[in-house]
């Protein structure tokens, strides 16, 4: 497995891993910023980040049946780590606001469903997930993400296996510390896109 060292070397290699100052999609500042597309613009560096992951996967969560990704975020992830553990791997998309099931993807009854992100932070799009599989009648059993910057449990009950977990500071507008004042603010993300 790759050391917490070698993975986020990785990161910054492939720039997946920025420091500076982020206007975040939630409204407040960070002095880091993470996009794992960036990651896996490189398959030859995530390649290692990936199988890691599923050998951590493998130990933690012995027996299940499928992957569900949600889109669009973890779905390569999904793949790969599917690939890697010859695992059936679906996605969920959002149709408006909520996540559902389309090109005729299923989730069988009682089978053992792990969620698989690229990014976990405020863990909502895991939590939407999770209802397609309490509806499909199905078991939960987890979840695993490249990189876990969340500060709390996501999903009661409910472990997270990372290959890396990071914290980020985060900053309300009017309690910006003095080093971030002093930087041009940058607004990433894909919700930004207009």
């Amino acid at each position: 497995m790759l050391s917490y060292k070698k993975s986020l070397k990785i990161l910054k290699e492939t720039k997946a891993l920025l420091e500076g100052h982020f206007l975040l999609s939630s409204g407040l500042h960070s002095d880091k910023y993470i996009q794992c597309a960036k990651l896996l613009s490189f398959p030859h560096k995530s390649k290692k980040i990936c199988e890691s992951l599923a050998q951590k996967i493998k130990k933690e969560f012995n027996n299940f049946d499928i992957i569900l990704s949600p889109a669009i975020g973890g779905i390569i992830i999904g793949y790969e780590i599917g690939r890697i553990l010859r695992k059936e791997t679906i996605f969920a998309e959002r149709k408006g606001n909520k996540f559902i099931l389309r090109r005729n993807f299923k989730i069988k009854k009682n089978s053992k469903v792990l969620i698989i992100e690229d990014v976990i932070t405020t863990g909502k799009s895991s939590l939407e997930c999770s209802k397609l599989i309490k509806k499909s009648k199905a078991k939960f059993i987890g979840l695993a993400c490249l990189v876990n910057r969340s500060n709390k449990e996501i999903i009661k009950n409910k472990k997270i296996v990372s290959q890396i977990k990071i914290k980020i500071n985060l900053f309300k507008k009017g309690k910006l510390p003095f080093y971030l004042k002093k930087i041009p603010i940058y607004k990433p993300g894909s919700r930004n896109i207009k």
